[in-house]
């Protein structure tokens, strides 16, 4: 009875050494960016707001006292040089942080941030953040990774800039404001956004702007309704073309 007893207890630390051998094969499920689960978590330190179109939310030269979450909507970031050139630096989608800066010390706004939509802001507090970042090691090896993401979209963008043709800069902006390319869910129809703000964010006047969208529009990659501009996937041929 003993040997019987051994063989089966010898028998189950087989099976799962076994199954532990072929789980460490499986590859590690990526848990995605949740940022409203930890900010719900906060209780004092925290506001949030409601904006309306081109509303501001800060503006240049302002105190960099706190860090933002887009709950709703999309923000602009806009820079004006001393001599009064305004550029837009861009436009971040629902789920996207903003004025980050001031973790890493800095103490005044170097850009404007004004909504441009109807948006729900979060507000959180540079010391509320920071405590945050401390005590919560999930959320701080996420928002790095985001913060780098962010970082990498923006070298690619300057890329784009300086050897890209407008026409494939208005593309590829076209399909990154749609989340085409992303882990988020696409949202193929933008919300109206002028072609003035458009030619800024690609660095080419109004009037090629609108010359480029014509000719995607008579291609079929986007379309017109009176709530904005439906993006299609067909697009991406103009970004790939050489």
């Amino acid at each position: 009875m003993a040997s019987t007893e051994r063989r089966a207890k010898a028998s189950r630390s087989r099976e799962s050494t076994t199954l532990e051998a072929e789980n460490a094969g499986e590859p590690t499920k990526v848990v995605p960016f949740q940022p409203r689960l930890f900010l719900k978590t906060l209780k004092n330190g925290k506001t949030s707001k409601d904006y309306q179109h081109d509303e501001s939310i800060f503006s240049q030269g302002d105190p960099a006292d706190a860090v933002f979450y887009i709950q709703t909507g999309k923000v602009k970031l806009t820079v004006v040089s001393k001599n009064g050139k305004e550029a837009v630096v861009a436009i971040l989608a629902e789920g996207s942080f903003f004025g980050e800066g001031c973790l890493a010390g800095q103490p005044t706004r170097i850009a404007t941030a004004r909504s441009v939509s109807e948006s729900t802001i979060i507000r959180v507090g540079k010391p509320v953040m920071l405590d945050l970042l401390l005590r919560e090691k999930e959320f701080a090896e996420q928002f790095l990774a985001y913060v780098l993401s962010r970082n990498i979209r923006m070298e690619a963008d300057l890329v784009d800039h300086l050897f890209n043709s407008s026409e494939k800069r208005l593309a590829r902006l076209l399909l990154l404001l749609a989340n085409f390319g992303q882990e988020s869910k696409p949202i193929p129809l933008l919300a109206k956004i002028s072609q003035e703000t458009l030619a800024e964010m690609v660095g080419t006047t109004r009037s090629r702007v609108s010359f480029f969208l014509n000719r995607f529009r008579e291609l079929g990659f986007v379309e017109y309704d009176g709530g904005g501009m439906l993006i299609n996937s067909s697009l991406l041929s103009v970004v790939l073309h050489d």
